[in-house]
Parts: structure tokens; sequence; C-alpha cells
């Protein structure tokens, strides 16, 4: 790993950056549905292919001070305010309260991936 960057920052980092690729390469093609399907897929995969390379390195490197449960709880954060941002700013659409209910309650899971075990009563 890079020593500039703190071990706990940069695998989140690479996980946003990684995130808008793949949100890119999985949704981006909504707005040309006149493509052909295996243009888009090949498209797609080409747009993946960043993805991969940053969330592979960041996933090993994140290993060293989160465990895999943190790091999946953490990528799903990611993805969906990647997600809300893209559909608003790229797609045109709007988030709604239930999404918001929806995407909160995935976070608060997420919360409790970074709690101390709750010890057996």
């Amino acid at each position: 790993m890079p020593p500039a960057f703190s071990a706990h920052v940069l695998p989140i980092l690479m996980l946003v950056v990684s995130n808008i690729f793949m949100t890119f390469a999985w949704y981006g093609h909504l707005k040309f549905k006149a493509a052909p399907l295996l243009l888009v897929i090949l498209v797609s995969w080409g747009i993946a292919l960043p993805e991969y390379l940053l969330a592979v390195p960041a996933n090993r490197w994140g290993s060293s001070v989160y465990s895999a449960a943190q790091l999946k709880g953490m990528q799903e954060v990611i993805t969906l305010a990647v997600f809300a941002a893209f559909s608003i700013l790229y797609l045109g659409q709007k988030i709604t309260v239930n999404h918001l209910i929806g995407f909160a309650l995935i976070a608060a899971g997420a919360f409790f991936l970074f709690r101390a075990p709750i010890a057996p009563a």
C-alpha cells in the first residue's frame, strides 16, 4: 500500500471511485436504450475493468484494518450514496422518501458491523 495514505482511508477512497465506474457500467446505458444490447454489454465490461482494478486492491489492503464484513457493509453504503447521486444527476430521477428509508436501513445494518460485539446476557 502506498505509504502516503492511511491504511484506513485509501481503501475507502478507492471503493468510492470504483463504485462510480461500476454504477456507470451497470446503469449508464439506461440513457441509451436504443443501443444494441451486445454493444451495451461490451461497453459496460470496458467501464467495469477500472472498477475491478480499484476494488480488488481496495479490499485486499482494507482487509489489513477492516474485517470482510466491515468492507462489505462499507461497500454497500458507498454503493447507495454513489447510486443516489448518479440517479439524480445523470438519470434525472428523483429519490423518494421510501428510497431514503430503505437506504437508511441498509446503512444502519452497516453501522452495526463496526460496533463492538454485544455480549450475551
